[in-house]
């Protein structure tokens, strides 16, 4: 469906050149709802901007759905970016034109005659509920209405390819959530491929099938989002991960108990799917004659499946310790000591 490679895109500054992204290799599938998740600077805005011809890339190729977009202009790119639209973060909204109207001005450009717009503009209403707000300018709506007036906008003209550039950015956190629920059911409904692009991974978490991070212009880590969560590699991975399994209260906290206790070894544990409701603690407690104290647990939802964490202090004797360690390797629990601080 898409397809980078060998993707670079440079900018000409007054007194130097810009690599915004850095040779980059990247394939998204049909039908995915593919993560690019980056801090402000590592390149990601840049990169969607090429996937549909926005911006054109330095050096390298991008496929869309067969149509080469690095290489294309004119007419055969204005043909080309119909099939794969985009929405925004702060929406992008025509102020003077209603719902309505917004939704419908994909179509007018296209040429499509207005008896044909109507029946398509009130569908597309219907999908994005928004049913009864037809007559209202976008002056009259919230910042979730607005996003969905954006939405079904971008599908106007059919698309292959949704990009979203940071379009739950804008939102609290509720709203987020219900812009994400859309997406997820456009998804499934058109079978339509999402490619987005956010820095929060709680975005990534509920709704994408696989994410690549990004830093200083190159994909560093990229995979299924289920196994990015349980085993991140780079710092940045770590670091984002964080964001959602180890909040700023339970890390003090932590910190608090590891203060209070400072002798025992740290341990994390990773459970996935069916293993997140099995025993394995309380045989561990049962089996070892060590003190096992509790300091975090989670439990978190991806589109892949359900993964838990746990981080102990496990105190006692040594050898008892490295034994308990080791019966949690064989029970199949991803297990990493923690060097404290």
């Amino acid at each position: 469906m898409i397809k980078l490679e060998q993707i670079t895109k440079q900018f000409r500054l007054s007194n130097r050149s810009l690599t915004a992204v850095d040779a980059v290799d990247l394939e998204i599938r049909e039908g995915e709802i593919f993560g690019i998740i980056g801090y402000s600077g590592a390149g990601k805005s840049t990169l969607i901007r090429m996937l549909n011809g926005l911006e054109k890339p330095t050096g390298g190729r991008v496929t869309v759905n067969g149509m080469e977009m690095s290489s294309i202009s004119g007419a055969d790119l204005r043909k080309a970016r119909q099939k794969v639209s985009m929405i925004f973060q702060h929406f992008n909204l025509l102020w003077s034109r209603t719902v309505a109207e917004n939704i419908a001005f994909p179509l007018e450009i296209a040429g499509v005659k207005k008896a044909d717009r109507e029946p398509r503009v009130r569908e597309l209403i219907r999908l994005v509920g928004l049913e009864g707000r037809e007559d209202a300018y976008p002056s009259e709506l919230s910042g979730g209405q607005k996003q969905r007036v954006g939405i079904a906008r971008a599908l106007a003209n059919e698309p292959d390819v949704l990009l979203c550039d940071e379009a739950t950015s804008a939102l609290d956190p509720e709203t987020t959530d219900s812009i994400l629920d859309l997406l997820t059911d456009i998804n499934k409904r058109l079978n339509l491929t999402i490619v987005l692009i956010t820095h929060e991974m709680h975005v990534i978490r509920k709704i994408c099938h696989r994410v690549a991070v990004m830093e200083a212009g190159r994909v560093v880590e990229m995979g299924d989002v289920l196994q990015v969560f349980r085993s991140p590699q780079q710092p940045i991975t770590k670091r984002f991960v964080s964001q959602v399994t180890e909040t700023h209260d339970i890390k003090q906290a932590i910190g608090q108990l590891v203060r209070e206790n400072p002798d025992g070894t740290l341990i994390r544990l990773g459970f996935v799917g069916e293993r997140t409701g099995e025993p394995v603690l309380a045989r561990l407690i049962r089996t070892f004659d060590i003190d096992v104290n509790i300091l975090q647990a989670n439990v978190s939802q991806t589109h892949g499946g359900t993964f838990g964490s746990i981080i102990l202090n496990l105190a006692g004797d040594e050898a008892a310790v490295a034994k308990a360690v080791e019966f949690l390797h064989s029970e199949g629990v991803e297990t990493e000591v923690i060097e404290r601080d």
